[in-house]
């Protein structure tokens, strides 16, 4: 029951299920979550070691920066959930507004990486 405790505590964190809801739209450097929710890096990557600790997502590093995807559900309780998170996460304003950001950090940042 730990893993599973600790699946669910997870998503108790407003900026936590907003990052899940920019993750649904696919991989994303930390300096694109930071433009989307204009919050610094230490919050984002704090939240982000949480949510890879308790199996939410996976990283992987390119030179000096840190991408972020859902998991590929290596966990059933996760991938049975994030169906369901994709539904009701994607039908705020707050969703609506960071998503808005990003797509306008990204058009901004062209093709330079981060």
């Amino acid at each position: 029951m730990q893993k599973q405790a600790r699946i669910f505590k997870a998503l108790s964190d407003g900026t936590r299920l907003r990052i899940l809801a920019l993750l649904l739209e696919g991989e994303l450097c930390v300096c694109d979550i930071m433009a989307a929710l204009e919050m610094p890096q230490s919050t984002i990557s704090r939240h982000l070691a949480y949510l890879r600790n308790s199996g939410w997502v996976q990283d992987r590093r390119q030179g000096v920066w840190m991408y972020y995807r859902l998991s590929s559900g290596d966990h059933v309780l996760i991938r049975d959930m994030l169906p369901l998170l994709a539904i009701h996460l994607t039908n705020s304003d707050e969703y609506a507004v960071a998503l808005q950001k990003l797509r306008h950090f990204q058009k901004e940042q062209g093709q330079r990486t981060c």
